[in-house]
This record gives structure tokens, sequence and C-alpha cells, in this order.
């Protein structure tokens, strides 16, 4: 099937009297999975430093209120793809197969005349399609020596994900790309997902580091609807001491036995020199925990600090890929004309409210990092708080590409935001829903909607409500959903929703 599609004069006045843009860009869209943005530096980050993200930021633009419409991997992939809502693209957990056959960006790129690849996570089922080039990971994909899909079969790759799939990147930018076309290039890792596996030059990366704990670790959930109190995603009671933070028993023999019946998603599959690595690195802090054996608060503060350990090194990887892409692009004199997204698929709880996981419409689930560098029209180290979402990549990239997104998708190009502008009619609320309900985490379904100042939330199962004002209850530690003082926010607010669901065709 052929898509028609309007292209786009880059004139002054298809710009509405702005200036022209340059010509179409290249577009590099990485990807990292449960990355939060309280794990990036240049979003303040009190934990960790990644300075080659940081670069992204430094030469372009911060989004400060990029959010997703749904907090989990496959529906959030599908939203980048299609542009649209969980219910019309029709993933809405991770159990449905994605429809290939629906229009996606990839496609429309290339009836653009873009070269379209992607290398690593996919987790949408089918295969791929729109794409010159694909090789993506099955399922969650492993850390150590992944197998991969490829059109006609499968293979398997050596050694650790994060630098097998920086190593594909690279691999495809200088021996199969086009030099006559334009590119769009999705690197989508793995990490930092669960389980915590960091690379070989990453163990040590926060030897005797003590991470700053969150206000609300020991959140008691009072004041919100019961599925805060009923999740099972607490780093105290669901954190598993051997899959999630490899606290290994300390005689030989027993290690022996815990590796033959370790899954093959973690320990099973590591090269011997780095499984030995990762126990050294290990070993100390096992050690105390065995000797120490902590209880109650103690315990959530051993688990959390091991957590962060685990899952920030995983990140210096990513950081570590990031800076290799970028520098590529400068060698090979591409950077000029090449837009570098840098994105995850969703939010992630470092610990706030005593969390790890995503799913909720709660702020460190809701709101995602989006750094983008587009040389030559936006302002290096320019930020933006206005809302955008998930949604908005694939009108954007198609804007971008001279092309106009197609009436299926629903997002609203960010290009007038990074060239500067901000139309009159950007948003200034957005929609929210999660579908999975009661399956992992025992996370209830829930939606709502977001503006800059509060946040209205239901729990269709229960019937119950919550409402956060933002601007006073940064934490969202207390629903006022029940205050009279906030009647009419509330009363405003549930007609805003009611508008949403209506304009974006959500069924009853």
């Amino acid at each position: 099937m052929r898509f028609a599609l309007m292209l786009v004069c880059f004139s002054a006045a298809a710009c509405g009297g702005a200036d022209p843009l340059p010509k179409r860009p290249n577009i590099l869209w990485i990807y990292s999975d449960d990355h939060a943005y309280q794990a990036i530096s240049a979003y303040g980050s009190v934990l960790n430093k990644t300075p080659n993200i940081d670069r992204i930021a430094e030469q372009g633009m911060r989004f400060d209120r990029s959010i997703v419409e749904n907090s989990i991997c496959a529906p959030a992939k599908a939203a980048v793809l299609t542009g649209a809502y969980s219910h019309v693209h029709g993933v809405k957990t991770n159990a449905e197969t994605f429809d290939g056959s629906q229009v996606t960006l990839p496609k429309l790129l290339r009836e653009a005349g873009y070269q379209t690849a992607i290398v690593g996570k996919w987790h949408l089922k089918s295969e791929p399609t729109g794409f010159d080039h694909w090789e993506v990971l099955p399922g969650q994909g492993h850390y150590d020596n992944p197998d991969f899909r490829i059109p006609g079969g499968t293979h398997r790759r050596e050694g650790y994900a994060t630098e097998v799939l920086t190593d594909m990147a690279l691999s495809w930018l200088e021996e199969d790309r086009d030099p006559e076309r334009p590119f769009l290039l999705m690197l989508q890792h793995k990490a930092p997902h669960r389980n915590w596996i960091p690379g070989m030059d990453e163990l040590e990366a926060f030897d005797g580091v003590v991470f700053p704990e969150p206000p609300t670790l020991f959140d008691d959930y009072a004041g919100r609807a019961s599925g805060a109190e009923l999740q099972e995603m607490e780093i105290g009671r669901h954190m598993t001491m051997l899959g999630d933070l490899g606290l290994e028993p300390l005689d030989a023999s027993e290690v022996e036995a815990w590796d033959r019946n370790r899954s093959s998603q973690t320990h099973g599959r590591m090269a011997p020199e780095h499984r030995k690595a990762w126990r050294d690195s290990l070993a100390d802090g096992n050690v105390d925990y065995l000797v120490d054996s902590p209880e109650g608060d103690d315990l959530v503060r051993w688990k959390y600090q091991r957590y962060m350990r685990l899952y920030l090194s995983c990140i210096a990887g990513i950081d570590k890929s990031v800076g290799r892409v970028l520098d590529w692009l400068e060698e090979s004199g591409l950077a000029e004309n090449t837009v570098v997204c840098y994105a995850s698929d969703q939010g992630f709880f470092l610990g706030e409210h005593g969390w790890f996981d995503k799913r909720w419409m709660y702020e460190e689930s809701l709101r995602t990092p989006l750094l983008v560098r587009w040389p030559g029209v936006t302002n290096p180290g320019s930020a933006t708080d206005r809302l955008v979402s998930n949604i908005d990549m694939a009108p954007t990239f198609l804007e971008m590409a001279g092309a106009v997104a197609p009436a299926s998708m629903q997002g609203a190009s960010v290009v007038p935001l990074l060239a500067g502008r901000t139309p009159a009619d950007w948003r200034t609320s957005a929609y929210y829903h999660y579908y999975e309900s009661l399956a992992t985490h025992n996370v209830p379904e829930h939606y709502g909607v977001v503006t800059d100042t509060h946040k209205l939330i239901r729990y269709p199962l229960t019937d119950e409500w919550e409402l956060f004002d933002r601007a006073t209850d940064p934490q969202e530690v207390q629903s006022v959903h029940d205050d009279p003082a906030y009647a009419q926010v509330r009363a405003e607010l549930e007609a805003e929703l009611v508008r949403l669901r209506r304009e974006l065709g959500v069924p009853d």
C-alpha cells in the first residue's frame, strides 16, 4: 500500500511567515527503556552525571513537561510509531500484538524518500514494517549475548546489549546507509530495564557512593485512592534479593546450584568473565548484608542503595553509548544536518513513594525525558515547559521531512517549539490512560487529565478519584478531590476530561 503524502514547501509562507527550515535532516532517535528523568543531570539529577546525554541538551532543547499517554513499554513504543493513543493503535497493554499494516512513521518517511532502520528493543510481537533494515530483540531481550530477530529468522550476537546495539547502529551508518538519501535510524536500547545488569566497564561506577533518599521513600499511602496502598511494586516488599539485587549465597556449592536454576534472562547468559566481575563488584555489599541482617526500614534502605547502584550503572553504559554516536556524527560530518533525539519510553520510580517500575499517572511515571538537538533550528541550551507527548514524535519527524501527518495521528508536531515559537493553540491539558489493570504490580486501570497546575485521576474499578495540586503538593501525596476549596477546579477538570475523551474517541 502506498500512502499519499503532501510535501510541505520549506518556505517562509509554509512556516507562517517564519524563517525557512533547512534541508530535510537525518533523524536519529535514541530510545532507552525505563530511563527516569530524575537520572539525567541535564534535568538536575542528584544521583548521577550523564555528560553525553547532557550534550544533546546543551546543543539543543530540553523538554521539561514531556509525558506519555500510557506508561508501559509496548504501548509507548506503538505511540511513537503511530502518533496515536493506545485505543487507536490497538496496543493497550504489553499483551497485544501490534498491527503492522497500519499507517506508521517509518512507512511515511520511506514514502517521502527516507531510508529507514531500527535496531534494538521492539517489544511489539509482530514483525517490524516500514523499515529498510531491522534487527530487533525478541520480547524484553537479554543483556548478555542477546538474540535478535531478523527477516527470516533469529541469530545471536556476542557481547553486552548496550554496546552491541551501539556497534550495530554505527555499522549501519558506516556501511549500509545510502549517502544520497536522508535517514531515520531508531536506536532502541534494552537498558536500563529490570533486571538491572550493568556492563563490565560500569560495574564499579558507583563504588562507595551513598545515594540520597527521596523524601517519600517511606510513604504511607494515606490520602489517596486505595490502589496506591494495594500495589505490588515497593522496594521493601516486592523487589527480590536474588533476581533484582544480585544477593547470591556465599557458599560456592550454593552459588553453583543457584546458577543452574537462574533464568536465562540474567546471569545464565553471562560470559564467565562478566559473571565473575559482577560477583566481585557486589561481594562486599553482600557480606555486609549477611552480617548485619537489616530489617524493617534498614532493609528498605539497603535495597534502595543496591537498586540505585545497579540501575544507574546501566545508565552509565547508555550515556557512553550516546557519546560514541555523537562523536561519530561529528567525525563523519553528518552532525550539522542530523536531528538527534534522546527519550525513554516512559518515566520510572527511583524510590519515590517507596516504589520501582512505572504504570501510574503519578509524576515520576508519567513524565519522561525528551532532549532534541537540531542544528540551525533549535537554540543551544534552550528549554520549554509546554506539555508535549510521545504521540507528538511521529508528526514532528514528518514535518521535519517535509510531509504532512495523516488524520490518524492524534499528536501535534513540536517543530514550532524547537524553532522557538509557541502556537497560540498549543495544548494546555493532556489525556492519560493505563489499561493493564491489576496485572503486573497490581496497579489498577486509571485515566485522567493533566494540566500545568493540576492532575485529575479516575479509577473506574473502584469508582475512586484523585485530584492533586501540583503547585502545593509536587510529590502528590495528598489528594484534594473532596476538599470544598477545590470544587471549581474539580468541576473544570472533570469537564475537560469529558471533552478530551470525546475528542480523542475513547470508548466509554
